[in-house]
């Protein structure tokens, strides 16, 4: 378990940080921009989480806490600390990422149009959210290409969009609001 007695510890002041492994490096290092980032999304469902009540809310709570792991994964890279168990993104957590999302997108009506980031305020909050979840997974996917990553942290970044985008539909109870292209032009 985590226990924090000091928040600060100035080992930062010289724009290094340390890496879960115990290794120093920049904290403009894509790693650190990567888990950073995770936490950015993080903190856009917990305002997500300002309008959502019931089943909706407790699968925010859930992603939240998906989100830590995330966080704790990149944080240590593969191969770092050999012989010491690290806490890694599960198959079954993007699994459970799946079956909420076939369960919530079996309820909404087939799209005829791409879906502009609004409705109601739980909606909105999950459009930006699923934003900021869409640059963390470009972050991991470049980080992914010059260090490893684990293909399961991969995978949960890519469904959580998915999912964050279907809970948006069912936030909107079937009043989206669609895109109508070319619709201010004055042509």
């Amino acid at each position: 378990m985590v226990r924090l007695t000091r928040i600060y510890t100035k080992t930062g002041d010289k724009g290094e940080t340390a890496l879960g492994d115990g290794r120093r490096v920049g904290k403009e290092a894509l790693r650190v921009e990567a888990f950073g980032t995770v936490d950015e999304a993080n903190a856009a469902i917990g305002l997500a989480r300002l309008h959502a009540k019931g089943k909706a809310d407790a699968m925010l709570a859930a992603i939240q806490n998906d989100l830590f792991d995330l966080g704790a994964d990149l944080c240590v890279p593969e191969g770092g600390n050999p012989g010491r168990s690290r806490l890694r993104i599960a198959d079954s957590q993007v699994k459970r990422l799946e079956r909420e999302i076939d369960a919530m997108n079996a309820k909404q009506k087939p799209l005829t149009s791409f879906v502009l980031p609004g409705g109601t305020a739980l909606a909105a909050q999950l459009h930006l959210a699923r934003a900021v979840v869409r640059r963390t997974e470009r972050l991991m996917v470049a980080l992914a290409k010059a260090e490893e990553v684990g293909a399961a942290a991969l995978c949960y970044i890519n469904r959580l969009s998915d999912h964050l985008f279907v809970m948006s539909r069912a936030a909107n109870k079937g009043r989206d609001v669609l895109w109508q292209p070319g619709a201010t032009r004055d042509e």
